[in-house]
């Protein structure tokens, strides 16, 4: 039994070459995981908080009922309209604690995913 414990430890490699490579691993999932993660984030901002607008402005934002359609709309229009809400600058039902829930880049973000709707 000695002799191959021996054997096996001659061919390990040294504790430093596998702590080095262990930790250029996890580095490299770290960036390409905060990578994916940034990237994701850009692409679906808007439509994460959009898709919290639908229960009340319908489905991809086309109205519902009283409730103004925002589909379509020019970024410039819904992003003004939610910031007058945000600094309550426009009266409004409960839109004006939504916004205020809300950055001013989160809210050009939803602007432009609704513009394209």
């Amino acid at each position: 039994m000695s002799t191959n414990r021996e054997a096996a430890a001659s061919r390990r490699l040294p504790a430093r070459t596998l702590a080095a490579v262990g930790l250029g691993l996890t580095l490299f999932a770290g960036v390409t995981t905060a990578g994916d993660q940034a990237g994701a984030m850009e692409m679906s901002n808007g439509s994460i908080i959009g898709s919290t607008c639908m229960g009340c402005h319908g489905f991809q934002g086309k109205g519902s009922g009283n409730i103004p359609r925002l589909a379509g709309l020019p970024k410039e229009v819904i992003a003004g309209k939610m910031l007058a809400y945000k600094s309550d600058g426009q009266e409004g039902t409960v839109m004006n604690r939504i916004a205020k829930g809300y950055s001013d880049e989160e809210i050009q973000a939803v602007s432009e995913f609704f513009a394209n709707q």
